[in-house]
Formats: structure tokens, C-alpha cells, sequence
């Protein structure tokens, strides 16, 4: 692998028009062999000017894209720098939009010979698309943070906004005066990650409409080339994510709704047969955004953030998804051990909140059920919630509640009204209100007002915004269908953003991440907590270990039914939780261990001295490791019921690289040698590994950075190793 050191400071007047004003791009050496997602790369996103003298360049070392600025603005390349492996084989425009019904390209080159491959002379000889929006300068400097983060709990000191380059290409139209459009781009330090988005400025003298937009056209090399069948959906080493992201709970979902992958036309010496092939990445909303921009305004698209694979390997394409969510999101680092109290009654709470503290717990959550409104604005509830909010700050427990939106119908004048038959109903979720109906908009009204007058400091809001449309043209926050996605998106991204700048903590069944949410559902059947304690404990260990590929440890919860769930009688429960110490503390071990933080849900934590040291036990042992159970997850063996299961937790920025669990869901005691992969720990040769407070042991990795360690697992129990 090849690394290069590229430190650069820009100051460059706005817009400037020719690479000339930009510093020659450092040579590229070979440098130390090292990993991004193992060692600290030394490497910083920069912008510089390239080899020919009409083009600028934007790199980190790990990857790099170029773009030509004569005849016209466009990308004619994009790298991978660890492999060498171009990504891209054609100039296609920098973006498309439609603007009051007329579709216009952004840049881009004309007269390419052959779309299989790009060579650079080619260039010298491609002319400028006379429809197209022209390029007329750029302006390069630092990442910007796209929202406010109020810090108040831990997260690993990351920095905000993520360190890196900015590049904006300005582009303007000779018929459309005044109309300016800007495509910016992020690269960001130490990761092979790039973010690009539009903005559009109106600076003419009447309104304009964007009626829809494109904000990536990458004809990209093709992943493989069939024949007969039109190959791969898509290309495994480049991941799109984007923050216009709804009704998903991992990775890559919700960029389905805007990454899509499509035949390119241009291509017409591809092997398959019917040339449709899916090779080139459009970025686009499904539906609108039909958005009206006033004189002296502007609109900005989503973002898309674009992540370079270096392979197809689940593990390690996992591991730099949740690198990449750490950058971008820092907050989903935050990870308080919570309860959900099932009773909002102050006893209740009190109750909560109490032993909460005495055992280590930092958030109660007023449950679903519970009582608890936070749409209720009687000066009376408020002044009652804030006294039980400063009840708990003095108890060093944090305090919020629950509140459920889309999934709920309110009537026919505010419910998301269905294009197909004029009526509510066919929601994504069946019955959802409109977020821009009146009902919508005095909801996050009242939310608002509810959490600073009270102050609460969590917010679990399921039913979020699922993507559903509206095609009333009665609602106040929308006109009908075309912008009705676009604005309720707005709605709920905006009110995210709101609640992580007072720092409220933001509990989403949804993978609004990017938007300021924090944590969402690990994964589970909701009746699964009705089945017998055993296997709701292997259930839910499955959960963890299939859950935890894109996500890390804290971004995803679990449930712990301390009272019945849906069912399942005395079998299912673990009150009185004295009597069922063991399930208890299967429960408390695993998602400790696992470093997931789960909805303890009932009215209680403990009742009995017994139970409580349990309790303190097992949050004692999570403080005590803290550091790495929230690092990222190797998945040794995934649970089955028929021998051991392991996961392995890794960081090697940490004087505790690594923290294994190993579980044994048997009846009789197992002794056997486990293989630990120990490569993402940054171990290379030796490694000091010691069985629970033991002492510890020196192993020689051999040479795929690998150890046997012998472990004596009890009956339906763990054991965990620290490895230095």
C-alpha cells in the first residue's frame, strides 16, 4: 500500500478561475506501508494544482479526484491511491438539474471515443456542452460542519466538524442570467471518503422552481462484465451514503432511494449484449424536491458521501463503514446506559431514577405506555416533568421521554393523503399524519417548546418519518405531491438537527445518523421477547452479532423485557428478578459485554440486594472497559446453540487493543482453543492476553496475525479476554 504526506494550508480568493492560483500538487513517493483502518495515516485532504495545467486536484492520500477547468468544469478522474485503481472510465456532466420544467446538464465534456476507458489526450480534444451550465471559478478551503453539536457525554473526543477540503465549482448559464449553480465537495482526512452536494442560487429577478436534480453522474469502471445478464446492481467498492435517508436501520438502505445504478448509453463497447449494464452512478431524489427559490435565495440538495472499498471483504468493508460514521456522526459515539421506566407517575419515576443511580445507570426514558406527553401543554405537566428532569441531574441521571409520530392516524384533514385514490391510508406504516399538515406543524411546535421548558434530555421518537408522500394541496407545509416528500424530510432532518445542538440525545428507529440522531434499533422481532428466557438470551445474542457488521456497538439498541412483553407469561418474564438471577444476568452480560446498551423496561431494576449487585456487577464491568466494549466488533463465531460463539472487540489506539467474549450456550462446561484474528488490533508480533483479571500470558501471532488461546467456558456461561 502506498501513503503519501500531503500538509497544505490554502487561502485562495473567492472563486478563482484557473489552477494557476492553487500551489503544485506534492510529487508522490512511495512511503510506509501502512492500513487507514489500523494505523493513524498521516495524510491530510488537500486541494492543488495538477500535472496539466488545466486541472485541479483533490486528495488525502487515499484517494483522489481531478477535474479539468478548461474547455468546461468536469471530472476526469477519481482514484483509489491504496490500489491504484481507477474508478472512473468517462466524463459525464458534474450534475443535472431541472429548472421550471427544463432540464439543463452542469459542465461536463463532450467527445469522448470509447466510454470503456478515459485516456488523457482524449481530453485536449473534448469540447463544451453549448446547453450545459459553463464552469466560471472555483473556491477551495476547510470542511465546514453541516449542523451544531452540543458535546455533553462522552464521545471518544472526535473532532467536529471532520477535518479535510472543500472544493466549490461554480457554474453559470449565458441564457439563465443571475442563476448560479455550485457543486461542493468535501474530501476528509485519514479515510477514503468524499461528499458532494448542490447548491443553487437565484440571484435574477423572478422565482424559479427546481423541479429535480441529479447531484452525481459518475460513469464508473464496471464491477464485472456479463454478457447475457446485466451484471451486479451496483459496485461493491464504492458505497454511497446520503443524509436523505428514511424507513431503513442499516447501512446502504436508505441510500437506495438515491444512489441508483444505471445503464450508460454511451457505453457502447461493453460486453453485454444489451448494453444495460448498470455502470454509471446517478444521485437523485425519487420524487421533487419541486422546490421554489425566490430572488436572493438558494436551495441545497442532500448530501452524498462516497466510500472507497479496498475490497470485498464483509468484515473490512464493515469496519470502515462504522470508521465512516464515526467521522461523520461523531454524537452515534455517545452511549448511556439507559432504562425505560413503563410508569411516568413521579413515584415512578423517582423510583427509577433512584436505583438508576445507586447502580450506575446514566438515562431513564419514560416509556412507550407509560403516560408520559410530551405533546401535553399544561403548565401544570411541564412544571411536574422539569421537577423530575432536576431530580435527576442531581442524581446524575439523565431524563426523557417517548413519542410516537408517523405510525398513528389523526384524521382526514391532516393524514398523508394517498395520489393512487385521494384519501388517507396506504402509508408506509398505514395510517401516518402529514408533517405538513396543521397537525404537523403545531406537533414539532409543541415538542420544541416542551423540551426547553422542561428540559429533557432524551427524545426516543419512533415512528420517525418514513418517506411517506402526501398528495393534499390543502396542508400549509407543502404545495402536493411533487414537494411533499422533499419538505416533510426537511421537517424532520431540521427538528434532528435542533435537538443535537441543545444536546438532546436521539433515539430513532431509523437511520437518520447524519441528521443528528444517535442510536436506533440493533435489530429484533418485537414478539421474540414473548418466547421462554433461554432463547430470548440466544436471540438476542444472534441480534447483536448480525447487527453490529455496519454498526458499531452504540449506535444500535436491544430490549430486556424485566416485565411480560407481548405476551408470554410467567416463561418469557424475569420479574420478580430475584427469582431469575440466571436469565438476568445473561441478559446484563451479553449486552454489556457486547458493549450495546439495552431498554431495561419495567418499573424496577432490582429487588433485592442480590439483584442489585448483579446489576452493579455487570455496569461496573462495562465502566471498567468502557473504552474498548464501544470499539468496533470482529465477529469470530456467530451464536447457534451447538458450541461457542465469540465476538472480539478492537482498537489499536487503546493501551486495551482488544477485549474477546466468548459464550457458551451448553449445558456442561466446554474447554477449547479459540483462534482469535488479532490483525485490527495493531498487534504484529506478540501479544500479552490475560483470562478475565488473570494474569496475563504472552502468544506469538503467527502469520496471518492470528493466536490459539485456550479458554474453560462454564455451563451457559462467558469469559472474556484482554489482549495488550
Amino acid at each position: 500500500m502506498k501513503r503519501y504526506l500531503l500538509i497544505l494550508c490554502l487561502s485562495l480568493p473567492l472563486f478563482a478561475t484557473t489552477a494557476g492560483d492553487l500551489p503544485a500538487c506534492p510529487a508522490q513517493p512511495e512511503a510506509h506501508k501502512s492500513d487507514w483502518l489500523v494505523s493513524a495515516v498521516a495524510t491530510h485532504a488537500i486541494v492543488c494544482r495538477g500535472a496539466h495545467r488545466d486541472e485541479i486536484e483533490m486528495s488525502n492520500g487515499l484517494i483522489r479526484r481531478a477535474w479539468r477547468l478548461a474547455t468546461d468544469g468536469a471530472s476526469v478522474a477519481f482514484d483509489n491511491l491504496d490500489t491504484g485503481a481507477a474508478l472512473l472510465r468517462g466524463v459525464k456532466p458534474e450534475a443535472a438539474i431541472t429548472l421550471d420544467g427544463h432540464p439543463y446538464n452542469v459542465g461536463g465534456l463532450l467527445g469522448q471515443p470509447d466510454y470503456a476507458y478515459l485516456r488523457p489526450e482524449w481530453l485536449d480534444r473534448m469540447t463544451a456542452d453549448p446547453a450545459a451550465f459553463h464552469f466560471t471559478g472555483f473556491e477551495a478551503g476547510k470542511t465546514v460542519a453541516r449542523l451544531e453539536w452540543k458535546r455533553v457525554r462522552r464521545s471518544d473526543d472526535l473532532p467536529w466538524p471532520p477535518p479535510g477540503a472543500s472544493l466549490i465549482l461554480r457554474f453559470e448559464h449565458p441564457d439563465l442570467k443571475g442563476i448560479a449553480v455550485l457543486v461542493h465537495y468535501e474530501m476528509y482526512d485519514g479515510i477514503p471518503l468524499l461528499a458532494k452536494w448542490l447548491e443553487i442560487r437565484n440571484g435574477g429577478q423572478r422565482p424559479i422552481t427546481v423541479n429535480t436534480f441529479t447531484s452525481e453522474i459518475l460513469a464508473a469502471v464496471e464491477y464485472e462484465s456479463q454478457v447475457e445478464t446485466a451484471g451486479a446492481s451496483e459496485n461493491p467498492y464504492i458505497q454511497v451514503e446520503t443524509d436523505y435517508s428514511f424507513l431503513a436501520t442499516h447501512a446502504g438502505s436508505g441510500s437506495n432511494k438515491v444512489a441508483n445504478w444505471v445503464p450508460d448509453t454511451q457505453y457502447t463497447t461493453q460486453v453485454n449484449y444489451k448494453r444495460d449494464a448498470p455502470v454509471m452512478l446517478e444521485t437523485r431524489p425519487a420524487l421533487g424536491p419541486a422546490q421554489v427559490v425566490e430572488p436572493g435565495g438558494a436551495f441545497e440538495t442532500f448530501r452524498i458521501f462516497e466510500l472507497i472499498h479496498d475490497n470485498t471483504e464483509r468484515e473490512r468493508r464493515g469496519l470502515a463503514v462504522r470508521r465512516m460514521y464515526r467521522t461523520l456522526a461523531p454524537w452515534t459515539t455517545e452511549n448511556p446506559i439507559l432504562m425505560h421506566v413503563r410508569n411516568a407517575s413521579p413515584e415512578a419515576v423517582k423510583l427509577a431514577i433512584d436505583q438508576c443511580a445507586a447502580v450506575g445507570f446514566e438515562m431513564v426514558i419514560m416509556s412507550f405506555g407509560s403516560g408520559f406527553n410530551i405533546e401535553n401543554e399544561d403548565a401544570a405537566y411541564l412544571a411536574q416533568v422539569k421537577e423530575l428532569v432536576d431530580y435527576g441531574k442531581g442524581k446524575g441521571v439523565e431524563l426523557g421521554g417517548y413519542s410516537l409520530l408517523a405510525s398513528r392516524k389523526i384524521d382526514a384533514e391532516n393524514d398523508a393523503i394517498n395520489p393512487a385514490t385521494g384519501k388517507p391510508g396506504g402509508a408506509i406504516f398505514g395510517n401516518s399524519p402529514c408533517l405538513g399538515s396543521r397537525w404537523g406543524i403545531e406537533y414539532f411546535r409543541k415538542v420544541r417548546s416542551f423540551i426547553e421548558k422542561t428540559g429533557i434530555a432524551v427524545l426516543e421518537h419512533d415512528g420517525s418519518y418514513p418517506g411517506d408522500v402526501c398528495a393534499s394541496t390543502t396542508h400549509p407545509g407543502h404545495h402536493g405531491l411533487e414537494d411533499s416528500q422533499w419538505t416533510q424530510w426537511k421537517t424532520i432532518s431540521d427538528f434532528y438537527a435542533w435537538c443535537r445542538a441543545r444536546g438532546v440525545y436521539l433515539n430513532v428507529p431509523d437511520w437518520y445518523f447524519l441528521e443528528g440522531s444517535t442510536k436506533t434499533a440493533m435489530g429484533y422481532r418485537e414478539t421474540n421477547w414473548s418466547l421462554p428466557r433461554e432463547r430470548q438470551i440466544l436471540l438476542g445474542r444472534q441480534n447483536i452479532f448480525d447487527g453490529t457488521w455496519e454498526k458499531a456497538p452504540s449506535m444500535g439498541w436491544m430490549f430486556v423485557p424485566l416485565v411480560q412483553y407481548q405476551g408470554g407469561g410467567e416463561a418469557a418474564t424475569l420479574e420478580p428478578l430475584r427469582d431469575h438471577l440466571d436469565a438476568y444476568g445473561a441478559h446484563l452480560a451479553q449486552n454489556f459485554a457486547s458493549g450495546v446498551q439495552a431498554c431495561y423496561r419495567g418499573p424496577r431494576l432490582y429487588d433485592s440486594d442480590e439483584t442489585q449487585a448483579l446489576v452493579k456487577h455487570w455496569v461496573d464491568f462495562y465502566k471498567r472497559h468502557r473504552a474498548i466494549l464501544d470499539s468496533d466488533i470482529i465477529h469470530v463465531r456467530r451464536p447457534d446453540g451447538r458450541d461457542l460463539d465469540a465476538i472480539l472487540h478492537v482498537n489499536p489506539r487503546l493501551p486495551e487493543k482488544g477485549l474477546a467474549v466468548v459464550y457458551n450456550p451448553l449445558d456442561q462446561e466446554v474447554r477449547k482453543t479459540m483462534t482469535l484474528p488479532l490483525y485490527y488490533t495493531g498487534l504484529a508480533r506478540t501479544a500479552l492476553i490475560r483470562e478475565q483479571e488473570g494474569k496475563p500470558q504472552r502468544y506469538v501471532l503467527d502469520r496471518e496475525y492470528r493466536v490459539e488461546v485456550p479458554v474453560r467456558v462454564p455451563a451457559r456461561g462467558l469469559t472474556w479476554l484482554v489482549i495488550q
